[in-house]
């Protein structure tokens, strides 16, 4: 999240394969009233973020929570 909120022109948010919202990160940490895009996007999907070394189980267990919309 640091690196998106330091180079980034424009941040999209993803949840669950829809797309919840745009901006620059000032506009999504202005839009959701906090100081940080890490705020943001949890205030945003209201999940925590994802490991990057998450298992094949965690993928799966996301995958499921999507279906089951």
């Amino acid at each position: 999240m640091e690196e998106a909120d330091r180079v980034a022109d424009r941040i999209i948010v993803i949840d669950l394969g829809k797309i919840i919202a745009e901006g620059t990160s000032a506009e999504l940490k202005e839009r959701m009233k906090t100081n940080s895009l890490e705020d943001a996007f949890l205030n945003l999907t209201g999940h925590q973020i994802r490991a990057e070394e998450a298992t094949a189980i965690d993928h799966l267990r996301q995958y499921r929570g999507m279906w089951k919309r």
